[in-house]
């Protein structure tokens, strides 16, 4: 029986491969290759192929919806079909295509093709604009372009590239850099390079430089005055200034609560208002003002009197020691009773010392371990020897009037025995024995 079907299924199996042979191959199965982004004008290739298909072969390249581009045939077998094809803006979209032969019509893969359109006229643009803003404050950079797709943004701070990693102060968002809370060390040039990579081809356009300023708040402004003589008359020099704050910062002086000048600082924090003055008199009182478009803030008040030198003048000395009760030096005080200004001078066995051109000297060479302080009030022996004994006094005056007369306090005995024991007369103060260590 088994014979029998097999008999029957020979012929069926010769008229299916004849079959086969007459009507050609199978349907051809294409591969399209091509690119998935494309800048603007230049020019692809996309190829298809349909390997193990009997030629001819027919291949078309489709677009998204079926439309045909173009045509070509193989009619030698497995040889591939190129398709060039200028981009253009309508060119972005899918493309497929489709093999023919004898065996039927096939259809590929699909390729999404992206239009990317280079960077072109990149500017930076600020909020707040211009931007210059106080430190705390948000500022925000935009890189802006005229055209351009698929971008990616480096910026520039002074030249050198920032990333979020690197740069903590700053936020990267998209073509967005962001200060937050502004501070100084923000304040710079910026410049942004939007820039677009196909393959290994990269191109950018760069931003020209934008200056971004962080102004510091000012400071409570502070004053102080001086006075000077000025032919019959004096002159009262009224300082004001601040110790930090941008520029420009306006400064005013009143004096009893009306202004009396007004000055703008644009390159320091300091500035000086002229007021007649009077020693002797209470010529008022005088606060600084300073002003910016943020701010507003006033110093301390002042009284503008200048009280002149008078009353007693004394000349008081103590000794310093070290560990071992031994005296190393010597400090000596000038105490004047009364005197917004005084001008102190110190003598030495009736001579004056140091050379008077200088407030604070810390040698000379008459007489070398000599130093003196507090403007000319101190006078430190930093050493005891022979040369600083003798009889030390103080005189003073009022530092506005040089022809003016001397006020002397008595003499003070400091005398260094061999065993640089102090030896001090009974009529100077005794109540200090400082130990140095």
């Amino acid at each position: 029986m088994k014979n029998l079907q097999t008999l029957y299924l020979l012929p069926l199996l010769a008229l299916a491969s004849l079959f086969i042979k007459i009507s050609g191959s199978v349907s051809p199965r294409p591969v399209l290759t091509g690119p998935h982004m494309a800048y603007l004008n230049s020019r692809v290739a996309f190829r298809c192929t349909a390997p193990d298909s009997s030629p001819p072969v027919t291949y078309q390249l489709m677009r998204d919806g079926g439309i045909p581009i173009a045509t070509g045939i193989d009619l030698q077998g497995d040889q591939s079909a190129p398709f060039f094809l200028k981009v253009a803006a309508t060119s972005e979209g899918s493309y497929h295509c489709k093999a023919t032969n004898e065996g039927g019509t096939g259809v590929s893969n699909i390729i999404t093709l992206s239009v990317v359109i280079p960077a072109s006229n990149t500017r930076v643009t600020a909020e707040p604009f211009p931007p210059v803003a106080y430190e705390g404050s948000r500022i925000i950079l935009k890189c802006n372009v005229t055209r351009g797709s698929h971008l990616s943004y480096t910026w520039f701070f002074n030249r050198k590239a920032l990333t979020s990693s690197t740069s903590p102060l700053f936020h990267l968002t998209g073509n967005e850099l962001v200060m937050e809370q502004a501070t100084p060390e923000h304040a710079g040039h910026y410049s942004c390079r939007a820039w677009s990579m196909v393959q290994d081809n990269t191109r950018f356009s760069s931003s020209t430089e934008v200056k971004v300023t962080v102004k510091a708040y000012v400071s409570k402004p502070n004053i102080s005055f001086s006075i000077f003589k000025e032919g019959d008359g004096y002159q009262g020099n009224i300082t004001c200034w601040s110790t930090r704050g941008s520029h420009p910062v306006n400064f005013s002086l009143s004096v009893d609560d009306k202004e009396v000048g007004s000055l703008t600082a644009n390159e320091s924090l300091t500035v000086w208002f002229l007021v007649a003055m009077v020693p002797g008199m209470d010529m008022g009182v005088a606060r600084c003002w300073v002003k910016t478009e943020m701010q507003e803030l006033m110093s301390e008040p002042v009284s503008l009197e200048v009280v002149p030198v008078g009353g007693d003048v004394t000349a008081e000395v103590e000794y310093l020691y070290r560990a071992d009760s031994k005296p190393s030096a010597a400090r000596l005080r000038c105490v004047v009773s009364r005197g917004t200004f005084p001008q102190i001078s110190w003598l030495l066995n009736n001579s004056v010392l140091p050379s008077e051109t200088n407030l604070d000297v810390q040698s000379q060479d008459d007489l070398t371990h000599v130093a003196l302080a507090n403007r000319r009030q101190t006078l430190v022996l930093t050493k005891l020897t022979s040369e600083e004994s003798g009889y030390y006094r103080c005189r003073v005056r009022n530092s506005y009037d040089d022809s003016g007369p001397w006020v002397e306090s008595g003499d003070v005995l400091v005398r260094v025995t061999g065993s640089l024991t102090p030896c001090l007369q009974q009529h100077l103060p005794l109540k200090q024995h400082q130990r140095l260590s």
